[in-house]
């Protein structure tokens, strides 16, 4: 699988949202880097489970499109002698 980047900025500001969990939800003092590599964990982990349902949430859309497609398709048809 092709490994996520995030642009720093945004890997920043998840990484200070992490700081402040631990800090706030599970008395942790955790510092930038050590939020950013916890970032990168969850990254590697998630990504694989987030991008599948990704996919099938893409799926199923995507049925539901074409038996929509289809039904309307059905209704152009034209009566026979």
């Amino acid at each position: 699988m092709i490994p996520i980047k995030i642009p720093l900025e945004q890997k920043q500001i998840v990484a200070e949202s992490l700081q402040d969990y631990a800090n706030h939800e599970l008395d942790l003092n955790i510092g930038s880097i050590a939020a950013e590599g916890l970032l990168d964990h969850l990254i590697t982990q998630l990504a694989p489970y987030l991008y599948n349902k990704g996919i099938e949430d893409a799926i199923s859309l995507l049925s539901q499109c074409m038996a929509q497609a289809e039904e309307d398709l059905h209704s152009l048809k034209r009566p026979l002698r």
